[in-house]
């Protein structure tokens, strides 16, 4: 090996162990003071090490409701993925695969969407939801996620059909396939990164998202986990232990959720959308 080589290599090492500790430290801290007792992070509350392994935070966090938020934000934040891949593969079948005069113009009117302001749009959505009555219930989250999440799916999955070959669909025109049999059969096969990627995307987001659920939900019933979160701060003092295991066990989905979609993503990355 060149000596060159060998610097670079040796520098892209480091460079990702370096990466490695930055980005890993902040979560096996999260994972390990959840372990703790309240003595043992006063004691040492910069350490990963954990002494007891106790699981008192993880009961204290559901007898406060924990499992209560956590199947809120899994209810609101599925049916919305849900609805976002439904509708997005939907709208971007025609923008990517017909030619018609408005497709350019509407496809640029989509990617305005992603311009807006999420909270520009507070005041008229929390008005909206009072006049429709569905305030301070998770119907008032629905329509704000995935009208939200609609710009940047369209936007993927569009450029995704885009590069399937049209000798594809002519084939299954040719045995008499419509419109409906090959955006199934044909199209939606071929995607399985662009959806995976749209899937993971939205999920992090909406599990993650706290304006639109502090602004539209009041009710403790209705909140989801990043305002029921707020929930664990008393008033003249934190458990942290507890606050760290209510992170991790918020977490857990996040992570399922991506190792289980990170493979086709991948595999689009490196061998694009057509197979052999």
């Amino acid at each position: 090996m060149r000596p060159g080589n060998l610097i670079q290599k040796t520098s892209l090492y480091i460079f990702a162990a370096m990466l490695l500790v930055f980005s890993g430290y902040p979560f096996l801290y999260m994972v390990s003071t959840s372990f703790k007792t309240m003595g043992e992070f006063f004691d040492n509350p910069f350490s990963i090490i954990s002494g007891s392994l106790t699981l008192d935070q993880f009961a204290s966090v559901f007898e406060m409701g924990l499992h209560t938020y956590f199947i809120n934000s899994i209810i609101i934040t599925v049916a919305s993925v849900a609805i976002v891949v439904f509708v997005s593969a939907l709208a971007s079948y025609p923008l990517s695969r017909m030619k018609f005069r408005l497709n350019r113009p509407l496809f640029v009117l989509f990617l305005v969407g992603m311009m807006i302001p999420v909270h520009a749009s507070l005041i008229p959505i929390f008005m909206m939801s009072n006049e429709l009555g569905f305030y301070d219930t998770l119907f008032a989250l629905l329509g704000p996620y995935v009208a939200f999440a609609l710009p940047i799916s369209i936007f993927i999955m569009t450029q995704f059909m885009s590069d399937i070959p049209v000798e594809l669909e002519e084939a299954a025109k040719m045995d008499g396939a419509g419109h409906w049999k090959i955006f199934s059969k044909v199209i939606l096969p071929n995607i399985k990164p662009a959806i995976s990627t749209v899937v993971i995307y939205n999920f992090v987001h909406i599990w993650n998202e706290f304006v639109f659920a502090l602004v539209l939900i009041q009710d403790k019933g209705n909140m989801t986990l990043p305002i029921g979160l707020q929930k664990f701060y008393g008033e003249f003092s934190v458990n942290v232990p507890g606050i760290m295991a209510a992170l991790t066990l918020s977490s857990v989905p996040v992570i399922l959720i991506f190792i289980l979609a990170q493979e086709k993503v991948v595999k689009g990355l490196t061998s694009g959308s057509v197979k052999g």
